[in-house]
């Protein structure tokens, strides 16, 4: 039975990086378009959020939301939430309507095709480079600007360690949200470590169950109150998965 189970989860592995891929090559074309003027970009936007759903249901995965406040229409956040898996991403954008523009890790631009999208959609960030962490608050201005919202995981990248319930956050995403008085959105992703995480021979079809938090506003705050909105995210979030029965299931795995 296992034999089978190993064999299972490899060929759900590869599955899951053609379902990426595939959808990609066919709205090549209208990707590019939508990527040729940065005031198109909420096309692109609404390509990539059929891209996330055609990913999830085609692994088997469905989601349900939670939200103890509405995300309003054409307004600008800061989305945040807890990174356990490959498939925060595609939940994100499953999960919010409003146009939003990702910083993340440069190492993606790696991936074959979907790296070569994600490097002209998404803010890069070089943690251990200085410069790069001042062109990405640049960027980010410009976007907000623009009326886009802006999504970080703020613990930076999925811990090394899947035992670890939440990793420290990074101060980047509080900043700029306290710099262009932009609510924070905190979300808790309770399932993805379960579903589809860093260990290969795991993962199984089912619910993503996310929760979006009540926002925390940043109206009145400067600079000097960074580290205490970060840890008031971040315990939000941390209380919020200490409570959930599954996640710390798969946290102690």
């Amino acid at each position: 039975m296992k034999v089978f189970k190993i064999i299972f989860w490899c060929l759900w592995r590869v599955w899951f990086y053609i379902l990426m891929i595939v959808p990609i090559i066919f709205m090549s074309p209208l990707l590019v378009i939508s990527l040729l003027k940065e005031e198109w970009y909420p096309y692109f936007f609404k390509l990539a959020r059929f891209w996330a759903h055609f990913i999830l249901y085609g692994m088997g995965f469905y989601y349900k939301i939670e939200a103890e406040q509405e995300i309003e229409p054409h307004k600008s956040y800061m989305f945040i939430a807890n990174h356990t898996s490959m498939t925060d991403v595609m939940l994100m954008l499953v999960t919010v309507k409003n146009p939003f523009v990702f910083v993340g890790k440069k190492e993606l631009v790696k991936i074959p095709i979907f790296g070569f999208f994600y490097k002209r959609a998404a803010i890069m960030v070089d943690r251990d480079n200085p410069r790069s962490r001042t062109a990405v608050y640049e960027r980010a201005q410009r976007r907000i600007k623009q009326g886009m919202s802006i999504c970080i995981f703020p613990e930076g990248k999925v811990p090394d360690d899947e035992s670890v319930v939440l990793d420290e956050f990074k101060g980047g995403a509080f900043n700029l949200a306290i710099d262009h008085k932009l609510p924070i959105v905190p979300m808790s992703f309770y399932d993805n470590k379960e579903r589809l995480s860093y260990t290969i021979f795991s993962g199984s079809m089912g619910v993503l169950r996310v929760k979006i938090h009540p926002f925390i506003e940043t109206k009145n705050l400067i600079h000097h109150d960074k580290k205490v909105l970060k840890a008031q995210a971040r315990d939000l979030i941390l209380n919020d998965l200490l409570k959930d029965e599954k996640y710390m299931k798969a946290s102690t795995k």
